[in-house]
């Protein structure tokens, strides 16, 4: 003891001179430093023949390259090609299992609810960005009673309304936002696109009302919720960091902009007259008869946006980016545009996406190479055998899947690295597997219906950029149609190039659980005649 005193003395005593945040980060920089050791230990000496082979791994932490110790796809793709498509590394301190490949999507994505579980993985990042008892905060049939709630702004008489909304915000927005004032210029365009698909997503799913409160300052604050999805709030997301102040106050600020509407609306009593989601959601019941309660209200609200945002504003980001990265794609968009609606470019409906598949591949493309999230994770409940091996996933780990690893196989997508729209056509030389050899088309693929309606089961497919099971996107043809209109309505304004004039595309950002281009993404516009 007395060694230990010795040494122990002296560095509390100094420790305890320190101001608080001095205090903080030595406590900190201590913690990163016992986890890494602890980490290390637990690798080396702890095997089992039956589990997947352990990825030697020096950060448990999840984060950017911090997390995996490289971009995430190098590390999926690095580990694949030494350990196969099953391996297991420690991450936050647990042993989490990634299992890549069609099977391994199917296996975790398609894993039944006594098997696996979203909700206890990902409760600590939702909860406090959407509000309490709703998404993962609640028990898994609650959840898909409220996905069943918002299915009614999914229809497509509602999509068919959304086309002109969606052409009309985007047209606004680029006339009055400074940044594109005059004939041509440079901006970074993420925040851009950020606040385009904030303001359509606004506007359509939750009704001119909602979006007449939104400006830039509210958009600003729901990029602060997004950011109470950056990784290590699945360890930090009780602490008083910057991040998660602004969090904070955003989710109070804007639960209470849903909550005030809804008391305005009573008052005024005019909610009958007023038919939207909030409308909907007022005058629904759970199966048990109880209605949802007003916070309920402003919390699904919240997710709904949410939803119809942040993947969006990146994958819109992402197709910007690329654009600019290849001006001949741009004005092959707008000329299939000319060729087939006409050469005074009327206003965009619904039916007319349809005639744009160039339009629709680029969402297509962008998608495959930038899948907004990277890895989805599930908590395991009971023992699960992979099939065809000696391997039993237990119940201390944690199954990872990464569908972005399949869409860049070669197996599946020749040139998997390059950008390439043109490959979604069945001549093409570059076509993927699942569209030369014409598998079944999604209304033909096998159905489930997990308590929100039936749903494809999609799971054994390369390509699942909404994800699979009972937790696929639920708002995945609204995100194409939002991409598709705000594409459309962008290539009529503007050609895009790179402000250096070459092909080369900037890097990615995996700060937060949405894979985003690093800023800033500067790219020269130039308005049409």
């Amino acid at each position: 003891m007395g060694l230990i005193q010795d040494v122990a003395g002296p560095l509390l005593e100094g420790y305890s001179t320190l101001g608080l945040a001095s205090q903080i980060g030595v406590a900190a920089a201590a913690f990163l430093v016992v986890a890494v050791v602890l980490n290390v230990l637990k690798q080396v000496l702890f095997k089992n023949p039956n589990e997947p082979p352990m990825v030697f791994h020096w950060f448990p932490v999840i984060g950017s390259t911090i997390t995996y110790g490289m971009d995430p796809p190098k590390f999926f793709d690095q580990n694949r090609k030494k350990h196969g498509d099953c391996f297991t590394f420690i991450l936050l301190g647990k042993k989490t299992t990634v299992y890549v490949g069609p099977e391994g999507n199917n296996f975790i994505l398609n894993g039944k609810i006594r098997d696996v579980n979203a909700e206890e993985i990902y409760t600590v990042l939702t909860t406090p960005v959407f509000g309490k008892d709703v998404v993962y905060d609640c028990p898994n049939a609650k959840l898909m009673e409220q996905k069943k709630f918002m299915k009614i702004a999914l229809t497509t008489e509602a999509f068919r309304s959304y086309v002109p909304i969606i052409s009309d915000e985007v047209r606004s927005y680029l006339k009055r936002t400074p940044d594109f004032k005059g004939q041509s210029g440079v901006v970074n365009i993420c925040p851009k696109m950020a606040e385009i698909t904030i303001f359509t997503a606004s506007h359509t799913l939750q009704g001119k009302e909602i979006r007449d409160q939104f400006d830039e300052k509210l958009a600003d604050l729901y990029h602060d919720l997004d950011m109470g999805f950056s990784p290590i709030n699945f360890m930090l997301h009780w602490a008083p960091l910057p991040w998660n102040n602004r969090r904070d106050f955003a989710q109070r600020t804007v639960a209470k902009l849903y909550m005030d509407t809804m008391q305005r609306r009573r008052a005024r009593g005019d909610d009958n007259q007023t038919y939207d989601m909030m409308h909907h959601l007022m005058n629904s019941t759970y199966k048990n008869g109880t209605k949802v309660p007003d916070h309920e209200i402003a919390h699904i609200m919240i997710a709904l946006l949410m939803a119809g945002q942040h993947s969006s504003s990146s994958t819109s980001s992402w197709i910007m980016v690329r654009l600019a990265s290849r001006p001949d794609v741009m004005e092959a968009l707008y000329q299939e545009q000319i060729d087939n609606l006409g050469k005074d470019l009327p206003p965009l409906k619904y039916e007319d996406l349809a005639k744009l598949p160039l339009n629709q591949a680029i969402v297509k493309e962008t998608l495959r190479l930038h899948a907004p999230i990277h890895s989805i994770m599930r908590a395991v409940k009971t023992p699960m055998p992979v099939p065809g091996t000696k391997y039993v996933i237990p119940t201390d780990h944690v199954l990872l899947a990464a569908p972005g690893v399949s869409a860049t196989d070669d197996q599946y997508f020749p040139q998997p690295d390059k950008w390439e729209p043109a490959r979604w056509q069945k001549e093409h030389p570059l076509a993927p597997s699942i569209v030369r050899n014409e598998e079944p088309a999604e209304e033909e693929e096998e159905k489930i219906d997990y308590g929100y309606g039936l749903v494809s089961k999609g799971s054994a497919s390369p390509y699942l950029p909404f994800g699979a099971g009972r937790h696929r996107c639920i708002g995945e043809n609204f995100a194409n149609l939002q991409l598709q209109t705000i594409t459309a309505e962008i290539v009529r304004a503007f050609k895009f190039r790179n402000v250096d004039g070459s092909d080369k595309v900037i890097g990615t950002d995996y700060a937060s659980l949405f894979s985003r281009p690093l800023e800033p993404a500067n790219i020269h516009w130039e308005r049409r005649n």
